[in-house]
């Protein structure tokens, strides 16, 4: 007796992995997605953790595991395991931080790496310019450089959110958790 029969009932997996630099609000995001909820008070994530959301899909029930890493150095060597399976990468950055932008090429570079995906070049991943919630002066990375940026590397789909404000924190993730899935089916014709 073959197992497939009970295998194709289970809603499918989908493996989300949140990169960025250290304080760009991966753990806020995850937070305002999964639970609704944000906290003004940073606590720096240690290693890894996830959550996971069932959300549908073009009709489609799918559970998303979400995994939020540290962004400190000393982390980004989480090992080929935590990347492996991977079937979309959410790159983070704080639009009103520079530096956590210039450092989203190394990010993708690293998850490129670890995860070796089939198809690299049409991996989905997402690209979140978080904290648009402060104000416009603070702002160090217009909306132009980030598109620039995801044109780029691919026609990556790119937001604007804020975890506080919960602005297209939703729609970002649904748009993630599609081309996930697109990409899955695609791969299985």
């Amino acid at each position: 007796m073959s197992g497939r029969g009970a295998n194709s009932r289970r809603r499918p997996m989908l493996k989300v992995i949140i990169l960025g630099d250290s304080g760009v609000g991966k753990t806020s995001l995850m937070n305002q997605y999964v639970n609704r909820k944000f906290t003004n008070q940073y606590k720096a994530t240690i290693g890894a953790d996830f959550l996971t959301k069932d959300v549908e899909i073009d009709g489609k029930n799918v559970t998303t595991q979400i995994w939020d890493t540290a962004g400190q150095e000393r982390f980004q060597s989480l090992g080929v395991a935590f990347y492996r399976g991977a079937d979309c990468c959410v790159l983070v950055f704080d639009v009103n931080n520079s530096k956590s932008f210039d450092q989203l090429d190394s990010w993708r570079d690293e998850f490129l790496l670890q995860a070796s995906p089939r198809d690299p070049d049409n991996f989905p991943f997402v690209v979140l310019g978080n904290k648009v919630d402060l104000e416009e002066s603070r702002r160090q990375v217009s909306q132009k450089r980030a598109l620039a940026w995801c044109q780029q590397k691919g026609k990556i789909p790119y937001f604007e959110t804020s975890a506080k404000e919960a602005i297209n924190v939703d729609m970002a993730f649904q748009t993630m958790a599609k081309n996930a899935l697109d990409q899955e089916a695609d791969v299985e014709l």
